[in-house]
C-alpha cells in the first residue's frame, strides 16, 4: 500500500448490493474497483497488486472462496474480507483460518463495513512496514526460536504455524495443558506481527473478580456506578492497535461471554455508562487448558463466542510428547538462573537426565524452569520420583562438589566431569556461544571442545 489512494477490490453479483456497497466506500473516500464475477477480478489481481480484496462467497462460476486461494496465490498478505450469508459462517471461519482477514454477515451496516476495510488497509501498510524494517535490519523469521525454545518436529511445526498467522487479523485460540507456555505463544504472536509496537495486555480471566470484570474489561464513565469517581480506560480500548490475551477464558462468566462476542463482532467497545461505543482495533488471543467445545457442547461455554474465538487453534505439545526439547530447555532455564543468582550451572550426569526424560511433567515447561532453578540453588534435583512420585534415587544435581559417600556418593570420574562441565559452561557463557573464543581461552582444541560439549548436553545455543 503507498501513500496513493488504496486499490480496493469488490466482488458481488448482485447489483443492487454492489452498487450500495460502492457508494458507502466512495462516500468514505474509499474509491473502489467492482465486479459481478470472480474471473475478472482475478484478472485484475494478476494486471497490478491491490490492498485490499472484498469478495462474496457465493459467486456465478469461480465462488469467493477459490478467488481467495488465488488472491493468496498471488500476494500472500492481500487481506481478503468476505461477505457472507448467515448459513455460510461456519465455511468463513473456516476460511479465516486458511487466510481471510476477516468475514462480514449479511445484512451490515455500511458503518460496520467502512470500520472493516479500514482496518484491513491500516493492517496491509502496517504489514508492508514491518517487511521494510525486517529487511533494513536484516532480521528473519528464524528470530522465533530465541523466543520459543524447541527443536522437536512438533515445536517446530507450531513456529511455523505462529509465523504464518502472526500477521493476519485472526483470532487465535492457544490450547495446552498447565505450564505449558501459552501466555509465551501470545506474546510470539503479538511480537511476529505488524502490532509488536503496540500494547500487548495479558488478562487472566480466572483471577478477576466476577464483581470488577466488566469494569476491568470495558472501564467506565465517572458516575457509571457508585465510586466512580472519573473515567476509566478498560484494558481492551487500552490495548487499541495493540493484541489482548484473555488466559483461562472458559473462565469468564456467562453473561460476559455476550459482550465480549459482541466486541468481537462489531470491533467497538462500550465502556459502563457510556452510550457512545468507540471503535476498537484489537487482535483477541484466547488460551485454555480444558476443551473448550465440549464445555460449549454442555452449555457451560457460549457456543457462539467459542466458534468466533476458535478461528486459528494452536495446540501446544506437551513437554512429556517432546523430550528431545528437554535437554535444551534445561540448558536455557539454568543458564538464566545462574545469571539472575550469580552461580555457576551444575553438572547433570547421564543417570540423571535419563531420569528427566523418563518423567512424566505434568507442570510441563514451568515445572522444568522450576526444577532449573533448584538445581542452581543446589538443591534435589526432583522432589519426588520422576514417574510414580516417589524419592529419586541417587544424588542431587549440585553446583559445587557433589560429597563422597561410599557406594552412593560421586567417584573420581564424576567429579573431574562436574568439575569440567561447569569450568565450559562458564567460559561459553561470558563468551556468549562463541566456540573459537572458548577455544582460545581453554586452550583446546575446537574438534575436543565440540566432543565435551556434545558429551556433557551443553547446548551452543543455550549460551547466545
Amino acid at each position: 500500500m503507498t501513500d496513493t489512494a488504496p486499490r480496493i477490490l469488490l466482488v458481488e453479483d448482485e447489483d443492487a448490493v454492489r452498487l450500495g456497497i460502492e457508494q458507502a466506500l466512495e462516500l468514505a473516500d474509499l474509491p473502489v474497483l467492482a465486479f459481478a464475477a470472480a474471473e475478472p477480478a482475478l484478472a485484475a489481481l494478476k494486471a497490478a497488486p491491490a490492498d485490499l480484496l472484498i469478495t462474496d462467497v457465493r459467486l456465478p462460476g469461480m465462488d469467493g472462496l477459490d478467488l481467495l486461494r488465488a488472491a493468496q496465490g498471488l500476494d500472500p498478505d492481500l487481506p481478503v474480507v468476505l461477505m457472507t450469508g448467515h448459513g455460510d459462517i461456519t465455511m468463513a471461519v473456516a476460511a479465516m483460518r486458511d487466510g481471510a482477514y476477516d468475514f462480514i454477515e449479511k445484512p451490515f451496516a455500511s458503518e460496520r463495513l467502512t470500520a472493516t476495510v479500514r482496518r484491513a488497509l491500516e493492517r496491509r501498510r502496517l504489514s508492508a512496514e514491518v517487511r521494510r524494517l525486517r529487511s533494513a535490519l536484516g532480521e528473519d523469521d528464524g528470530g522465533i526460536d530465541s523466543l520459543i525454545l524447541g527443536r522437536s518436529p512438533a515445536m517446530q511445526a507450531l513456529k511455523r504455524m505462529i509465523l504464518q498467522v502472526a500477521d493476519t487479523g485472526a483470532d487465535v485460540l492457544v490450547l495446552g495443558e498447565t505450564g505449558s507456555g501459552k501466555e509465551v505463544v501470545a506474546r510470539a504472536l503479538h511480537r511476529f506481527s505488524a502490532r509488536a509496537d503496540r500494547p500487548f495486555v495479558a488478562l487472566n480471566c480466572g483471577a478477576i473478580p466476577e464483581s470488577m470484570f466488566e469494569s476491568e474489561l470495558f472501564g467506565h464513565e465517572a458516575g457509571a456506578f457508585t465510586g466512580a469517581g472519573k473515567l476509566r480506560i478498560g484494558k481492551l480500548e487500552y490495548a487499541d492497535g495493540g493484541t489482548v490475551f484473555l488466559d483461562e477464558i472458559e473462565s469468564m462468566p456467562l453473561p460476559l461471554q455476550v459482550k465480549l462476542l459482541r466486541v468481537l463482532q462489531d470491533r467497538c467497545v462500550e465502556r459502563l455508562g457510556a452510550n457512545k461505543p468507540v471503535p476498537l482495533d484489537v487482535r483477541f488471543v484466547a488460551a485454555t487448558k480444558v476443551d473448550l467445545a465440549e464445555l460449549a457442547r454442555t452449555g457451560a461455554f457460549r457456543e457462539d463466542l467459542y466458534y468466533r474465538l476458535n478461528v486459528v487453534p494452536l495446540t501446544i505439545p506437551p513437554l512429556r510428547d517432546r523430550p528431545e526439547d528437554i535437554a535444551l530447555l534445561l540448558e536455557h532455564f539454568m543458564a538464566q538462573a545462574a545469571n539472575r543468582l550469580g552461580r555457576v550451572p551444575p553438572f547433570v550426569s547421564d543417570a540423571e537426565r535419563q531420569v528427566l526424560l523418563g518423567h512424566r511433567w505434568p507442570g510441563n515447561v514451568r515445572e522444568l524452569g522450576n526444577l532449573a532453578e533448584r538445581a542452581i540453588l543446589g538443591l534435589p534435583l526432583l522432589p519426588g520420583n520422576a514417574v510414580s512420585g516417589g524419592p529419586v534415587s541417587g544424588g542431587a544435581v549440585s553446583g559445587g562438589a557433589p560429597a563422597v559417600s561410599g557406594a552412593g556418593g560421586a567417584g573420581l570420574a564424576e567429579l573431574v566431569d562436574g568439575f569440567e562441565r561447569r569450568l565450559i559452561a562458564d567460559s561459553m557463557r561470558r563468551h556468549h556461544g562463541d566456540v573459537a573464543a572458548v577455544s582460545a581461552e581453554l586452550q583446546v582444541p575446537r574438534k575436543t571442545l565440540y566432543d565435551k560439549l556434545k558429551r556433557f548436553g551443553l547446548e551452543i545455543d543455550a549460551f547466545r
